[in-house]
This record gives C-alpha cells, structure tokens and sequence, in this order.
C-alpha cells in the first residue's frame, strides 16, 4: 500500500504564462496536491511585426494537458489583459469562474459574442470561498475599473497575496478605498508570497487620484462652449462618470460612440456602477439634433485602434460625427507601451480638421490606475512576505519592483524574477526557480485562426509588406515537360508595371531561358524546375534593384 504523502511533503507551484515582460495577457497558475487555481486569463495586441494578427493570447498548453486538476479562475477585474482569452480558455476546459459583478457582466459580454457559455460564481469584496483546497478571499482594491480586487489564497505551505491591478486612492469616485485594514491583518498573520502590481514601479511618488482628472475635465467644459468629444477606455467606468457629471453639470446631453463604450454604459448603469441622470443619454445619430454647446460625445479610440470610432472620425469615415472647425478633443488616457505611433497620427489628423485637441503631453486629463513607488513601499510594508515576485509589467518595471524589495530589506534569495513557462517551486523550508518547465509561447489569433499562424507565416507577411509579390505563371505539357505558353509575370507591391515594362520584359526572358534549358535536364521535375525559376529571378530581381520580393512560380499542366 502506497505511504499517504505528508503534509510536510507538500509544495506549492507558482506558474506564470502571461503577464511577466510584457503589458498584457495576465495568468498564472498555482498548483498543490494536484489541483490548479487559475488567476485571470487575459490578452493583449499584437505588435507591430505581427502583420494581421488581432489578439495575442496565453499558451494553453499545460492547462489542456492537465485539465482534470483545474479547479477553478478567480478574476481581478475585468480589463481586457485580464479577461480577454476566457473565451479561448473554455473552449480547451469547462472551468467555473469567480469574478465581482461588473467583472463577470464583461466576461459574458464577451462570451455571448463568440456564443459560449461559461459557469458564472458572483462574488464581492470581503468574501470567502473554497475552490477545491484553495482557501480564497476577495479585497476590496482600487483601480482604474470598478470593482477590482485583490486575492489572499490560503494553501497548505502559507498564504498567497495577489495584489492584481491597483492603487492606493484615499478619495476614489465610489468612495470605496483599497482595505488596507483587512490587508494589515492578513500580513501580521503571516504572508508565504506576494505576487504585486509592477506597472509603475518607476515612478516615484504617489499615483495621482482619480477625482483630480475629474476637477480638469470640469474645468474644460466650462472653458469651452463649443462640441466636446472626449475618447477614453469604456472599461473606465468611474472616468466615465466624472464625464456625465461634468456634462450634467454644464446642461449638456451625452452620445456615446463605439460597440464597446455602448455595451459597457449599458451594462454599469444595469447593475449600478452608473448613475446617469434620466434624458441625459441620447442617441449618436440625433447628435446633429444638439447645437455645439449642448453636447458631449464619450467614444473609445483614445489608444489610436485603426477601427475604433475615433480614428474612424479622424480619418472622416464616421457615419454619424464629422470633426470639424472648433470641436474640442479630450484624449483622456496615455498610450499603452507601443500605442504610441498609433495616438500621434490620430492627434495630427484631428489638428489637420481643425479640432482642438487635448492630450496627455499638454494636460493632466489622465491618470494611472497603478501603484507608483510609495504604494508599493506601503503595501510591502503591510504585507511582510517571505518570498516575492514581482508581476504585471514590462522586464524593467519587474527588475525595477525587485530592486524596491531588496531596499525594503527581503533577503534576495527570497525574491524571484520569473520568465513566461518558469515554475516557482516552494516547499517547507525553501523556494526552488525552475526555469523553462512548460510552454508559454504567445498564441496568434487571426480570425478564427488560433495558433495556426506561426513564425513562417509572419516573416512570409513581413516580405510581402515589404517588398511584394513575384508571380511566374507558365504553362507545360503534361507529357513531354515541353513550355507550350509563357511565362507570364504578375506583381503585386513591387513595382508599377506600366513604368517597368523593361524589368518585367527581362525578367520574363530569364525565366524562358531556365524553363526552355531544363526542357532538356530535367523536363518533368517540376520542383526542381520551379526551383531554379525562382533562383535565378531572385538573382536578376535583387542585381535590379535591391529588393528581394517574394516569388511564386505556378505551372498550369496541359
């Protein structure tokens, strides 16, 4: 009869497979006695040499393989980064999933789009609950979405603190600060791991309150009486309603642009988190039924998306609102890391219509939802872990929010930089970095493609965009491999044919060449013909001009 393992056998596995080196895609696995607690599930974009992907999303490799030991996902909060490969996830395992009001209200926003249903727990900051031996309880935290919260999970080797997204806003708009009391008595009993926001782990200070944006947004409205149209992120439902306050305030109607701006509105009024004042909503297509000064457009857009309802107005492509001479434009956001290019082309093409145009480099209309350096000091302070990790940030933020804890006196052997795919392996008496023990590679999602675009397909996209497309199309006797017709050369993204005839007329000469000599050598190897086709075109192409396009050789057989 097998020896039953002891208690002081037991470890406690931390697997991170999203969320560490990068803005995005957070979720991490803690595993013990064959079961794992997942802990969000997001996703995030692609970058910009990921030609044609939507989304990116966590590697669910070892979460298929293993299955039957998933317990249960608990949320933070309900950004995209956290939530957004729930639709993926279930679609490899039927998992419940543990989330606040508003978290859950947009995960099945989500599901009801891709026609999934999911087994939905509502929970509430303070609460208590078991998912299989995980020991759980929800705190009350601030962040830039409402009803975020933080997770103290009881194993059998100690307590783990998650601190998800947060910040310490002492005047928040809902009046419910972060439960630094409740987080107080969780350290003094004792805290195994901290697992803590790193976003800001650069800035120093405290991260400004929400209520001062609130101040210059009033300021704005009463500054100018003309159209104001402010693009901020939907999920910003607090934002959202020091919008409609300032816009109650100064007598003017509210439209709202953009799927998912609508969709959100509809879904905090529903359950409470929006008090918007009867006849203050109207529709986006009675806008123009409104004179200038008696309208305010909340939309999304204000990370510069290529479809999103405000580049769609920058670039004049809006059915219902064209920016013109005087409007005023409220960027109430900074650009997300790689954002960048993406605002400034909408800020310039706002300019160019005539708008004015508000943004982060000018005013304060925007601050973060993150911890800066004093909070994070204060929160380890609080918290007093025996081991750390760092998580949610780019590679600096995380080394950044290490160097923080070694400051904050933790014994460096006790605080963990931690890799996509790294396993933390913590016992008794010590925690054991394993590097690379399962697979975290980012899964490309291209339509209803999930993970069938791979690196070839992107450096083939990459050439193409690049430098185009090389089409030899030539027709061959199926029996003797003799050239009947041809060859005939298409481009596209190359070179403008009628100004390059000769270019094309010499290449075409290449390719008769090679096809009418290997009539002799190897008359009915099409590889080996298409082969040398495609060489010696990419020689003559390259001595041309320097570019390497991509070239496609096509046989018809007659």
């Amino acid at each position: 009869m097998r020896e039953r393992k002891k208690k002081s056998d037991s470890v406690l596995k931390v697997i991170p497979i999203g969320g560490l080196s990068e803005i995005g895609k957070n979720m991490t696995l803690f595993e013990q006695d064959n079961e794992i607690l997942i802990v969000d599930c997001g996703m995030t974009f692609p970058e910009d040499d990921q030609l044609g992907i939507d989304i990116v999303i966590p590697d669910f490799t070892y979460v298929r393989e293993n299955k039957d030991k998933i317990k249960g996902l608990v949320l933070t909060h309900g950004h995209e980064d956290h939530i957004g490969g729930i639709p993926y996830l279930l679609k490899e395992v039927d998992v419940p999933i543990y989330g606040t009001r508003l978290t859950l209200g947009l995960v099945e926003n989500r599901l009801k789009e891709q026609g999934i249903k999911g087994k939905m727990n509502i929970i509430r900051a303070g609460d208590k609950w078991n998912v299989g031996k995980f020991s759980i309880e929800a705190i009350r935290a601030t962040h830039s979405i409402a009803d975020a919260v933080a997770l103290s999970i009881d194993t059998k080797l100690g307590t783990v603190f998650h601190t998800g997204d947060f910040k310490i806003d002492y005047t928040p708009i809902d009046g419910e600060p972060i439960d630094l009391q409740r987080i107080a008595e969780i350290g003094k009993k004792g805290v195994l791991l901290l697992l803590a926001d790193s976003t800001n782990a650069e800035k120093p200070g405290f991260t400004k309150s929400e209520t001062a944006v609130g101040e210059i947004l009033e300021n704005i409205f009463k500054d100018y009486n003309r159209r104001i149209i402010v693009g901020t992120f939907s999920s910003n439902v607090h934002r959202v309603q020091k919008i409609i306050d300032a816009a109650v305030k100064n007598k003017r109607k509210v439209a709202l642009s953009g799927r998912s701006m609508v969709n959100v509105v509809k879904l905090a009024v529903e359950l409470g988190y929006l008090n918007i004042p009867e006849g203050t909503l109207i529709d986006i297509n009675r806008s123009k039924d409104y004179k200038d000064n008696q309208l305010v457009i909340i939309t999304t857009g204000s990370q510069g998306e290529p479809m999103s309802a405000l580049s769609r107005m920058a670039g004049k492509d809006h059915k219902a609102v064209q920016i013109k001479e005087g409007d005023v434009v409220v960027l109430s956001s900074t650009p997300v890391p790689g954002n960048e290019t993406a605002v400034s082309n909408v800020v310039n093409k706002l300019f160019e219509l005539g708008a004015t145009v508000i943004y982060s480099d000018i005013a304060d209309i925007h601050v973060s939802g993150h911890a800066s350096v004093e909070e994070l000091k204060l929160i380890h302070s609080l918290i007093k872990p025996k081991y750390f990790i760092p998580v949610h940030g780019e590679y600096r933020h995380l080394y950044r929010h290490k160097d923080l804890a070694l400051k904050m006196g933790m014994n460096k052997e006790n605080v963990f930089l931690l890799e996509l795919g790294d396993c933390l392996v913590i016992g008794k008496n010590k925690a054991e970095h394993l590097k690379g023990v399962i697979p975290a590679d980012d899964i490309l999602v291209d339509g209803l493609g999930v993970g069938d675009v791979g690196n070839v397909v992107l450096k083939d996209r990459k050439m193409l965009s690049e430098a185009g497309l090389i089409i030899v199309a030539a027709s061959i006797e199926r029996e003797t491999g003799r050239l009947v017709s041809g060859p005939e050369i298409l481009t596209r993204g190359f070179v403008y044919v009628k100004e390059s005839e000769d270019i094309i007329r010499e290449a075409e000469g290449i390719a008769y060449e090679v096809l009418t000599e290997t009539e002799k050598t190897c008359p009915k190897d099409w590889n080996e013909r298409k082969n040398l086709v495609r060489s010696a075109m990419r020689n003559f192409i390259y001595a041309r001009t320097k570019r390497s396009p991509m070239i496609l050789t096509i046989f018809l057989e007659v």
